[in-house]
């Protein structure tokens, strides 16, 4: 896996980023840091990475589960350390699973997993954070809300 990060020049703080599959993302630093806020904060990317990952795990293993998913949605709620570094020191993630007649057993067992063995990214944060998880369920066929939980 590769990546190229540019300063974009001496006029502010942001940064283009290139991935080695060929996608560009902005990034940029708050007005007390030199940037203009146009463009997420490289921490908020990490965050926002985190998010991708464990719901393209949970929407995998819900599929591989023969579970009708439609929607898959994460919330993340994450606080930092106060001094330098200021790492992550608590990360909430909510999950919203919509689908048809959804099993809770195994939205909850595909968010186990995700963050107990496949996704790399809050598997390492968890080295500095705190992570707790909550989901609920939505029926497409209903529209009602099925169950929710804390993990």
């Amino acid at each position: 896996m590769e990546a190229t990060v540019r300063w974009t020049g001496p006029s502010g703080m942001s940064f283009l980023a290139e991935t080695g599959s060929g996608h560009a993302v902005l990034m940029d630093g708050a007005p007390e840091g030199g940037g203009h806020n146009r463009a997420p904060r490289p921490m908020e990317m990490v965050l926002l990475g985190t998010g991708g990952c464990t719901a393209y795990d949970v929407v995998l293993i819900l599929r591989k589960g023969k579970q009708d998913v439609r929607a898959c949605d994460v919330t993340l709620k994450a606080e930092r350390a106060e001094t330098e570094p200021k790492v992550f020191t608590k990360i909430h993630f909510h999950f919203t699973v919509r689908g048809r007649q959804l099993k809770p057993t195994m939205v909850e067992r595909a968010i186990k997993l995700s963050h107990e063995k496949y996704c790399s990214a809050s598997i390492m944060l968890e080295k500095t954070a705190v992570m707790t998880h909550s989901f609920e369920i939505i029926d497409d066929l209903t529209d009602e809300l099925v169950s929710v939980d804390q993990t």
